[in-house]
């Protein structure tokens, strides 16, 4: 089955550039493109994409409330893969907030674009390497740790907390696999068992769980 994706940018020339870029991988289709975060949305409830490519800096509606408002109550199954110039960490906070299941920057080989979608669109989570560990540093610094954690966390197994504290450190599935000295097949599901029980849609979701419910923090990275 083919990969369904909607570019979203307001420069007709980056999305003439994107498609031709991904439309040269086997098994990707862009169905719409849109110049703003109207436009977007309006075309990912007609085109029924699996990837948003979304902007952030757009005119009228910006690709952050764009992401918003598609993510607010499951508006749209496709998952939302900011692409921009701009590597702050605050843009990358707010995406992280509004649903966002990856970000990588404009800059990035085609190669990494690529992968990129192929990784949203499975159902995981990406963030650039290069911003990963800043992005979690200052997410783990504006969140207030909670006085009681929620009771969801007692449905985890003391494992699975564990793995949830690695994903929110930023490690991937192998180096998960390597700190625990278990295979990759054991990782993955225990990831799959943790977004279940709680009930999150990716690992970037994870991430924001753990340090929101007190279970990571800033001193314990």
């Amino acid at each position: 089955m083919s990969i369904r994706i909607v570019i979203a940018d307001d420069q007709a020339l980056v999305r003439a550039g994107l498609r031709k870029i991904l439309e040269s991988e086997p098994g990707f289709e862009v169905v719409a493109e849109a110049g703003d975060g109207t436009e977007a949305c309006a075309a990912a409830r007609r085109a029924a994409p699996d990837v948003i490519l979304m902007d952030i800096r757009m005119p009228r509606v910006d690709g952050l409330e764009a992401t918003r408002r598609l993510t607010r109550g499951a508006a749209t199954p496709a998952r939302i893969l900011i692409l921009t110039t701009f590597g702050r960490n605050e843009y990358v906070y707010e995406a992280l907030r509004a649903g966002a299941s990856g970000f990588l920057l404009k800059d990035a080989p085609p190669e990494e674009l690529i992968a990129a979608v192929g990784i949203v669109a499975r159902g995981d989570a990406l963030l650039a390497p290069s911003i990963t560990k800043a992005v979690i540093d200052e997410f783990a610094r504006q969140t207030p740790v909670p006085q009681t954690p929620p009771p969801q966390l007692g449905a985890l197994t003391p494992r699975e907390r564990e793995v949830l504290h690695l994903l929110a450190r930023g490690l991937s599935n192998a180096e998960i696999a390597d700190a625990l000295v278990v295979s990759g097949a054991t990782v993955r599901t225990h990831v799959a068992h943790v977004l279940m029980k709680l009930d999150l849609r990716d690992r970037v979701q994870a991430v924001i769980y753990a340090y929101e419910t007190g279970l990571i923090t800033a001193r314990t990275t």
